[in-house]
């Protein structure tokens, strides 16, 4: 499980230089006042700056349940194909996603792409649950 939680990483890591490069580039260009980030509040907020920004919020909401699975996984010594599948196929959807969001924001797309990543750590938890209940 180590490997896809640190493809997780890579993805969490990319999608923070993205956002800050927005950031900053919209600051650079005086597209956006740098006060707006104390709080987050302000008007006009060019609308790569939001989804960049929310997009990295993202990453720690659904993720974090698939990197205390993975971590589970690894604690109790459990090998499993399920969960290993499922976990790579988590970062294919998350990747998608993050793409999606940053990009068009199809939100249908971005909606069925968020779905499948949230089967997938579903199934996780499931798998992991049958393993411990069959092994007490």
């Amino acid at each position: 499980m180590f490997y896809p939680m640190f493809a997780m990483f890579i993805l969490i890591f990319v999608v923070g230089i993205v956002t800050a490069r927005a950031r900053f580039g919209h600051v650079r260009q005086k597209k956006i006042n740098p006060k707006y980030f104390l709080l987050f509040q302000g008007d006009d907020i060019p609308e790569e700056i939001l989804k960049t920004g929310r997009n990295f919020s993202n990453q720690f909401e659904i993720p974090v349940l698939f990197f205390v699975v993975c971590l589970s996984y690894m604690v109790m010594g459990f090998d499993s194909m399920v969960g290993m599948v499922a976990a790579w196929v988590f970062i294919f959807f998350r990747a998608i996603h993050a793409y999606i969001h940053i990009t068009s924001n199809n939100l249908i797309r971005r909606m069925q792409t968020f779905w499948l990543g949230f089967i997938c750590v579903l199934v996780m938890w499931i798998d992991l649950f049958v393993l411990v209940w069959l092994n007490n």
